[in-house]
């Protein structure tokens, strides 16, 4: 006997190759939805979740003289959170760690 080789029994629930995998119908390898649960999901509805009348007022400022952009995470950033400026690659201290 061999204990290096996995062990494989009948009742392990695992299939044993890819074959076997695509071979099984798919249907059956999901439970089956109760109708029930559907459309109770259908009726349910967040509060506040329709924002189609809502209108978005936000002020945009422009980048600031002590401000830089990362070109890592694209995330406008304080001065004093640059790690390095190597060739015009302007780092952040959370993505230079």
């Amino acid at each position: 006997m061999d204990y290096d080789t996995p062990r494989k029994s009948e009742d392990d629930g695992t299939a044993g190759s890819l074959e076997e995998l695509q071979a099984r119908d798919p249907v059956e390898r999901w439970a089956p939805l109760d109708e029930e649960d559907v459309t109770a999901a259908d009726a349910f509805e967040l509060p506040g979740a329709d924002l189609s009348g809502e209108e978005l007022t936000v002020v945009v400022v422009p980048q600031q003289a002590d401000e830089f952009v990362c070109t890592h995470c694209f995330l406008v950033h304080h001065r004093s959170q640059l790690a390095s400026d190597a060739a015009g690659q302007l780092v952040c201290t959370e993505c230079a760690a």
